[in-house]
């Protein structure tokens, strides 16, 4: 199954109403800080599913992967859902407790009690939760294997589920700008949408609208433009709030490649090397900028 942030899941698993005890591993998540296992759970969940998201995390200060840990599990959980069955009832069925359970955090009241859900309503706020609620709606799309109706179809997809996750992380350290975020959330997600795309296709997906050399290129190219809209607003955001943005490290590479060489798409040649990787994220990390 794809395995990049806002394409699916890479883990399959069982929602738990009541789950056991989480034991804490041997990493150090947040040091420094005294965890409770529901948070320590959230980071060994992003740990396993997301290792980009994790990575990013990591390269956070302190006090943001607290609030970033939550945002990101959920988002695992999400978007694992439609994956784990066969049967879409079943898919519905788990994406519909998510909704239910965002329902309450937008309400303010009580939550109920899961080891993800429960740390995710201390850090989001009720336009948080309606922002999810939209991103777990755009999901059904995982579960059936109906194309794309159109461009804005997809363009909305990858909105909905990649720029209103970015939105709920920023708006967790304090919010930033809603242009930058769209237009960062957009680079992103089609970034993470053409990695993932011989995943979906080998899990009988039909991820494009059009896959031809040239549509894929203007793929790239359209991300490069929202990247480039976003770079250029970056010193609106907040400094507590760059942190959300630190996933962003791997989308321009990306997309150059793809923009310049559409081919690797199809064949998943689009992934820097591990030390561009590595050295990507430090200088983001130390400068701020992505």
């Amino acid at each position: 199954m794809p395995s990049h942030g806002s394409s699916c899941a890479t883990a399959a698993g069982h929602d738990r109403r009541a789950p056991p005890p989480v034991r804490a591993g041997r990493r150090t998540y947040l040091t420094g800080m005294e965890l409770d296992e529901d948070l320590i759970a959230c980071a060994q969940l992003v740990e396993r599913a997301d290792p980009d998201r994790f990575a990013a995390a990591m390269a956070a200060p302190l006090p943001a992967r607290l609030r970033l840990f939550p945002v990101y599990a959920f988002n695992v959980e999400v978007t694992r859902a439609p994956w784990v069955t066969s049967e879409p009832m079943i898919a519905e069925m788990r994406l519909q407790w998510w909704r239910d359970a965002l329902e309450e955090v937008a309400a303010g009241g009580l939550v109920r009690r899961h080891e993800v859900a429960t740390p995710l309503a201390s850090v989001v706020d009720a336009a948080g939760a309606r922002l999810l609620d939209d991103l777990v709606a755009a999901r059904r799309w995982d579960i059936y294997r109906d194309p794309f109706e159109d461009m804005a179809h997809f363009r909305g997809y990858i909105r909905r589920t990649s720029a209103n996750l970015l939105g709920v992380g920023a708006g967790a350290l304090g919010g930033a700008p809603e242009e930058v975020i769209h237009d960062a959330g957009m680079a992103l997600g089609l970034a993470n949408w053409l990695r993932a795309v011989p995943a979906l296709e080998r899990a009988g997906r039909v991820p494009l609208v059009e896959g031809t050399p040239e549509a894929v290129r203007a793929l790239g190219r359209e991300g490069l433009e929202h990247l480039a809209r976003a770079r250029a607003a970056r010193g609106r955001v907040p400094a507590e709030a760059r942190p959300a943005f630190l996933p962003l490290w791997l989308a321009g590479p990306v997309l150059k490649r793809a923009a310049r060489s559409p081919g690797r798409v199809a064949s998943g040649l689009l992934e820097p090397s591990p030390v561009r990787r590595r050295l990507g994220l430090m200088a983001s990390a130390a400068t701020g900028r992505w």
